[in-house]
């Protein structure tokens, strides 16, 4: 299925490039800060919180392509209007459209993702769309940097910039049109007959186990613009080099990615369940807080290696993190497990960015603390998961 690594790579581009212009368009439009951190918090919520509604559409309906089609329609319709947008609620409604299509989307596309993973191996799988996930991240916001280049940093260059977004947004919807053609049926792509019938680990005791772990990590894995924040409040980094670090971010991230969803087939391959290799990745990764959090303009290799880190958590969340939940869940149910999985990510998620950004304005320590202490419960917890699979 590497052509829905092409629909995350071609989508990505569209909504990341659009995010990476949303801040400055809204402050052309003379959005104060705190209405622009409505847009994005109400945006982020929207687009998580209906995660699971449509999870569960997804398994009752069946019709995975429709709502996977319907979810990458909304980019089409949403980012180019924002050229036409003259206010900021306006923009507003817009980016709250284009998270509601994400919701729709989500589920059905990793469920359609997880039916490939009896064939190519749920770490492959996952991994393969997240690295091209990344590449699209990566393109986005320097294809909208290039564009305001050449017609300005005005209302006319950030117009120009979203209807050109339009275009990969079509390119994702003709190659989702095209696997469809292919794939009727995903449920075809799912050749492991003995695992889609076995329905008693249908989001029991294993899955609610490893969701416990995987809200523990989204409480300790900061958000890039706390860790940017430190970095450019401390002068660990020039202002000028944080879009450059957090591109490096994205691309280690696909890397990283690929590397994990190896290690996590290969480990299943000798009879594993693959939950020690998520935990490995995550427990590494967990050094990334007092390395970023605690370094200062003197000690900048310290902030590097601490985001290397960071990309090694983020990477192990976003690849085998959710092939996970396609060893563990018969495939009728993984509409509704995986809803659950984004659902409950983002709200710990939420919740954890706010308590680490009100820690870290007390003492840079305890934010570093609770974020390492939060990784290492996460995995811990996502390792018995896998005990639990084998009662």
């Amino acid at each position: 299925m590497f052509l829905l690594g092409w629909v995350s790579l071609l989508a990505d581009l569209c909504y990341e490039g659009m995010r990476g212009a949303i801040g400055p368009y809204l402050a052309l439009l003379g959005a104060s800060a705190t209405a622009v951190g409505v847009v994005a918090g109400t945006g982020e919520a929207i687009g998580y919180a209906l995660r699971y509604a449509s999870g569960v559409l997804a398994d009752r309906t069946r019709r995975y392509w429709t709502l996977a089609i319907a979810g990458y329609a909304t980019n089409l319709i949403a980012v180019p209007l924002l050229a036409l947008a003259g206010s900021w609620p306006m923009v507003a409604a817009l980016v709250g459209l284009e998270r509601l299509g994400k919701a729709i989307r989500s589920p059905a596309k990793s469920t359609i993702v997880s039916f490939a993973a009896s064939e190519m191996g749920a770490g492959r799988v996952f991994a393969i769309t997240e690295a091209m996930d990344q590449v699209g991240g990566l393109l986005g916001p320097l294809l909208v940097a290039g564009i305001l280049a050449w017609r300005g940093d005005s209302p006319e260059g950030f117009a120009w910039a979203f209807v050109i977004l339009g275009i990969p947004a079509i390119g994702a919807i003709l190659v989702l049109l095209r696997a469809r053609r292919l794939v009727p049926d995903p449920h075809a792509l799912d050749r492991d007959d003995a695992a889609a019938a076995d329905g008693h680990a249908a989001l029991g005791p294993q899955y609610r186990t490893y969701l416990i772990g995987v809200a523990l990590v989204a409480v300790g894995l900061a958000d890039w613009p706390l860790l940017a924040y430190h970095m450019e409040r401390e002068g660990v980094l020039a202002t000028r080099w944080l879009p450059v670090a957090y591109a490096a971010a994205m691309a280690a991230d696909g890397v990283v990615a690929l590397l994990a969803g190896t290690t996590f087939d290969r480990m299943r391959a000798r009879g594993g369940t693959g939950a020690g290799v998520v935990a490995l990745f995550v427990a590494l990764g967990a050094a990334y807080a007092p390395l970023v959090l605690l370094s200062s303009g003197a000690t900048p290799w310290l902030a590097v290696g601490g985001i290397a880190l960071w990309c090694v958590a983020l990477a192990a969340t976003e690849s085998i993190g959710k092939a996970m939940i396609a060893t563990i869940v018969p495939r009728g149910e993984r509409g509704r497990a995986f809803g659950l999985y984004y659902l409950v990510w983002g709200l710990a998620w939420w919740g954890g960015s706010i308590a680490l950004g009100a820690l870290y304005d007390r003492s840079h320590l305890a934010a570093s603390a609770v974020a390492t202490g939060a990784l290492l419960a996460g995995a811990a917890v996502v390792a018995l998961s896998s005990r639990r699979g084998r009662r």
